[in-house]
């Protein structure tokens, strides 16, 4: 895969310092922001100025897309103003056609550009018309360029959907040189399927790729690991479709820490990729998972998924749990289930603390509904509930516990809980299960503290605050 870092998230760098610790920090390209300060495309000198940026990405070996998005660069008082929505469009248009004889010169994959918000008081007829007239418009003013043009889904603009994108294209009678950039961190904020599925219904018209995390309906740009992305099965899905065009991470306002920002963004891909290659080398040869699987910790890390919240990585996992589980989703692909249960079972037991933890976290992505891999899901998970190991303990009693373990074992699993420490927010599936004998158990063991004069954990309180569980809602579960 081929990594690049937006010049936008380097906005306090000139340009030719921002693409030197760009291309020291491993990126193999620049997703370039055409701006006031890096490569002004009304500034007098700027075919000189191309011709020294096209000299200096040749010297440091990066590849480049141009990126159109520049708040303030065509009005000072409006972001973002004029668009091709825009009752005089021309501005954004002539900014276009500049922008691909720049591109054109730099030796660019691609111009990325969006759509813009609608003016308040237009309807959607006229709004989707100037669009199709203003992007035809474009595309025939640079056709002596033969630079491609790649439209962007973003985010409360008027296009701002994957489908709407294509649509677009569809109806210009899908024109070659026109594609999509996809921005995989506004997938998890407003489509409707993940950033995988955005890849793959895009396939070959993705030109260009900008990575980012974000949150559901949050249109914020966030470092790896703060939002909702599944960056490794993202990148696999780049994979899938071969794209081989830079994908660029887009984070526009972290310029104040352009370089710790990058930096971290490098590693997370490398992590990444790292998870995608393995699961293919599992695919192909499962037994690769005998070396690939200790190894997981080294390569991706091993801190917990949410530090704010989760400091321990009690409830939401660690990195490498989270990496363990696609490895684990990869053999159950690649293997019929008794080979299957055999290399699930040596994994756990000769693995270490947490080896034994990535595959109990991770029960429920095999094949649950075969008789003898719940057999051998029920087996580990009733060890660990036996041990001392708190993280083992948390990790049992997971999805996997919540739909499969005997209420016996499971009732004393969340006691074991209250027991050690691990916060019962780690127990899948607790209202669910929660029963009248679990409440008894709880009640007696909150009467025997009080007794002695302890304080009571606020989880066991909030067990009994589930309120009492009548016999037909037992029956009924």
């Amino acid at each position: 895969m081929r990594f690049g870092y937006g010049t936008n998230g380097f906005a306090n760098h000139r340009l030719d310092d921002a693409l030197a610790v760009i291309a020291d920090l491993g990126y193999s390209g620049v997703a370039l922001t055409l701006d006031h300060a890096h490569l002004d495309p009304f500034a007098d000198d700027v075919a000189a100025q191309t011709r020294r940026v096209a000299a200096r990405l040749s010297e440091l070996g990066l590849g480049v897309v141009v990126e159109t998005g520049a708040r303030f660069l065509l009005d000072p008082w409006r972001k973002h103003q004029p668009t091709l929505l825009s009752d005089e469009s021309g501005p954004r248009v002539d900014f276009l056609r500049r922008a691909a004889e720049i591109a054109a010169d730099l030796g660019a994959e691609c111009v990325s550009f969006w759509s813009g918000v609608a003016p308040s008081q237009l309807d959607d007829g006229t709004a989707w018309r100037r669009l199709l007239d203003g992007v035809a418009a474009v595309l025939d003013g640079t056709e002596g360029t033969r630079m491609r043009f790649a439209l962007e889904p973003e985010p409360g603009h008027y296009v701002q959907h994957l489908d709407q994108a294509l649509r677009l294209r569809k109806e210009l009678g899908n024109p070659e040189r026109l594609g999509i950039t996809l921005d995989v961190g506004h997938c998890v904020a407003v489509e409707p399927v993940s950033a995988a599925e955005c890849v793959r219904k895009a396939g070959d018209l993705l030109f260009n790729v900008q990575l980012d995390d974000m949150r559901p309906g949050v249109h914020e740009h966030l470092e790896f690991g703060e939002g909702e992305l599944d960056l490794a099965e993202t990148l696999g899905a780049l994979a899938e479709v071969g794209y081989t065009g830079l994908a660029s991470v887009e984070l526009p306002r972290h310029s104040h820490a352009a370089p710790d920002v990058a930096r971290r963004a490098k590693a997370a891909l490398t992590a990444a990729e790292w998870v995608v290659d393995a699961e293919a080398a599992v695919r192909t040869d499962p037994t690769r998972i005998r070396t690939l699987f200790p190894a997981v910790g080294r390569k991706v890390g091993r801190g917990p998924v949410r530090p704010k919240v989760d400091a321990d990585g009690f409830v939401y996992g660690t990195v490498d749990d989270r990496a363990r589980g696609r490895l684990l989703a990869a053999l159950a692909s690649a293997l019929d289930v008794d080979p299957l249960v055999e290399e699930v079972e040596q994994l756990y037991r000769y693995g270490d603390g947490a080896e034994r933890r990535g595959v109990l976290r991770n029960l429920h992505l095999l094949p649950t509904d075969d008789a003898r891999v719940v057999e051998l899901g029920v087996r580990l998970v009733t060890d660990a509930l036996r041990a001392n190991d708190t993280g083992l303990v948390a990790a049992a009693l997971g999805p996997f516990a919540a739909d499969e373990l005997d209420d016996h074992n499971w009732r004393h699993g969340v006691l074991k809980c209250l027991f050690t420490g691990v916060p019962t927010a780690a127990v899948a599936g607790l209202a669910r299960r929660c029963d009248a004998e679990l409440q008894r158990m709880v009640g007696d063991y909150v009467a025997e503290r009080k007794a002695a004069g302890r304080t009571v954990p606020a989880d066991a309180e909030a067990i009994l605050a589930l309120g009492p569980v009548t016999r037909e809602e037992e029956a009924a579960r």
